[in-house]
């Protein structure tokens, strides 16, 4: 499959194709063009958009909860990993302005906005991040199963 989105990607399109890659469809092929041009690409190139206005796989709200296109993509294609699904509170902390953002996710925003800055373009910028969303899902899913936890978050003696 082929997906389209904004270029100049930093949390939620880097954060989207990694899922992607990883749970929906691994020989995926993304394409990052101008946001104008996310909707006339997605029907010339038979392309599945995600992260733009206007588009199935975006924001969202349900009451007065926000999502981000990563929520999107896990309610589309019913992915209910709790690893992921904890991740996916990182994400969309990083990438909304939430009230109950996890810790995690000021640190995501400030590695993604570093990555963007090193990336030579898009394509490289998921090229080196997806180790850290690698890292940061299986910290999820140790934190879940309760075998992972943070020095600076356990009480002190």
């Amino acid at each position: 499959m082929k997906w389209v989105t904004r270029e100049k990607a930093k949390v939620d399109r880097i954060a989207c194709p990694w899922l992607i890659k990883r749970f929906v469809d691994p020989e995926a092929e993304f394409l990052f063009v101008p946001a104008d041009k996310v909707v006339e690409t997605a029907k010339r190139e038979g392309a599945t958009p995600f992260d733009s206005p206007g588009v199935e796989l975006t924001h969202y709200k349900e009451g007065d909860k926000q999502f981000v296109s990563f929520d999107a993509l896990i309610r589309k294609y019913r992915l209910n990993d709790p690893g992921l699904l904890e991740l996916a509170k990182i994400v969309r902390g990083a990438d909304a302005k939430i009230s109950d953002a996890p810790a995690e996710s000021a640190g995501l925003e400030a590695a993604a906005a570093g990555f963007r800055v090193i990336a030579k373009d898009d394509h490289d910028n998921m090229k080196i991040q997806f180790p850290y969303y690698d890292a940061l899902y299986q910290f999820c899913k140790g934190r879940v199963a309760g075998t992972v936890a943070l020095e600076h978050s356990k009480p002190s003696s």
